[in-house]
């Protein structure tokens, strides 16, 4: 009889039953438990011991942790928020009450001195302040603060109303400052220039962007890691990989992306859409990468050259693939057992060994497979293409093996 083996939980130290469903805290990149436990809980070391799992419970009580510090944290800020806008409006207030005493102790001292001067019986005139609640301007007359609000800069600041139109195109804007930059990209315009280089762009904004890339700035921080941005919004994105956060989802599957663009490009795949369109053939693709990669198969160039062997590379990321047959580096490691690879599709086909997953279809048969290539290969057994030609005979194979197996004829 074989011994089963036990597993214990790392957490409560409880073995697990066999029927119990348990999770790896350093492997589950779905729920990202290592990441959660290790939010509240910093010092704890997972590395003692050998793929630490939890039971169920467990895993139920560490989300539950992460999610009360996460909503802990929101409502702290939101009160700290609420407080400084209670305070500016105190403020505020507290203004305009030591106005209107000031205005009060004058009318006092008015008819305190009209009561000494005969035949004066004059009451000064009621005095009354008009006030802003959106900024600081006040006034004594009514007219001048409706000419103050219908300002076309602060109306559309304190209503919110876009009352400024491209008369192009629909958008509409609350300022006409800001409809001034819109109307750059119909007109072309770019009068913020870099005094550096040659670059120029529309806005001020862009400019200050890119003038980054001059000076090496990164102002904007990861508090959790090193990671340094040149911009805001790329530090955005960057810490929803801490947060697990992908809030750009799918309503056709149940793919989730961190990014905008991500999303737009995956939807792509439903609605089949092939913006990127080669000029010269019929080719189109659904990313702009996979064209001006295609483009090189007309022009023949090949522009990224290793510095070790001759080989040429149509792309940036294809020379990098290639330079870790040199150097040996393997980034790609499984987590489950010891083998790694230099090219993470050929991590993910491994990974489906484990699972058992067989996620590439085919939509005429019922064969799957465990990587896109795979399918091809089959899809060419209902397509009949031969892509594969010998350049000294007619042979012609649907497969690369098929066709280097032939050359060997000939040598």
């Amino acid at each position: 009889m074989e011994e089963k083996s036990t597993k214990i939980c790392r957490i409560c130290l409880l073995e697990i039953v066999e029927t119990e469903q348990y999770y790896f805290l350093n492997n589950d990149n779905k729920l990202m438990l290592q990441f959660k436990l290790l939010y509240f809980l910093p010092k704890i070391d997972l590395n003692i011991t050998q793929n630490p799992i939890a039971c169920n419970k467990c895993r139920i009580v560490i989300e539950e942790i992460y999610e009360f510090k996460r909503l802990c944290i929101q409502t702290e800020t939101t009160i700290r928020n609420l407080r400084q806008q209670d305070a500016i409006k105190e403020l505020r207030a507290n203004n305009i009450k030591v106005e209107l005493s000031n205005l009060q102790s004058i009318r006092d001292n008015y008819s305190e001195i009209n009561k000494h001067v005969p035949g004066c019986i004059q009451e000064p005139s009621q005095t009354k302040l008009y006030y802003c609640y959106n900024c600081n301007f006040n006034t004594n007359k009514k007219m001048v603060l409706i000419k103050h609000l219908v300002r076309e800069n602060v109306k559309a600041q304190h209503t919110g109303k876009k009352q400024f139109k491209c008369n192009i195109c629909d958008y509409c804007y609350t300022t006409k400052g800001a409809l001034k930059t819109h109307m750059h990209k119909h007109t072309g315009e770019k009068p913020f220039t870099c005094n550096i280089c040659d670059y120029c762009c529309a806005t001020k904004l862009c400019l200050n962007k890119h003038t980054r890339t001059h000076t090496g700035e990164k102002p904007f921080k990861c508090r959790i890691c090193d990671y340094c941005s040149y911009q805001k919004h790329q530090l955005k994105v960057h810490m929803r990989k801490h947060t697990g956060e992908k809030p750009f989802k799918c309503n056709m599957c149940d793919y989730c992306y961190t990014t905008k663009g991500a999303l737009k490009m995956h939807m792509r795949k439903h609605t089949g859409e092939k913006p990127f369109k080669c000029n010269i053939c019929d080719y189109c693709s659904n990313r702009l990468e996979h064209l001006k990669k295609h483009r090189h198969t007309h022009t023949g160039e090949k522009p990224f050259k290793c510095n070790i062997c001759d080989h040429c590379s149509t792309t940036k990321s294809d020379l990098k693939v290639h330079m870790r047959k040199h150097t040996g580096e393997k980034p790609f490691k499984c987590n489950l057992c010891h083998y790694c690879s230099s090219r993470l599709e050929h991590l993910k086909s491994h990974m489906c060994k484990h699972t058992g997953e067989k996620p590439f279809k085919c939509n005429i048969c019922d064969f799957c497979y465990v990587s896109n290539c795979g399918l091809k290969r089959h899809m060419r057994t209902h397509t009949g293409e031969k892509p594969f030609k010998c350049n000294i005979c007619d042979y012609r194979s649907s497969q690369l093996e098929h066709l280097k197996r032939h050359m060997r004829r000939h040598t």
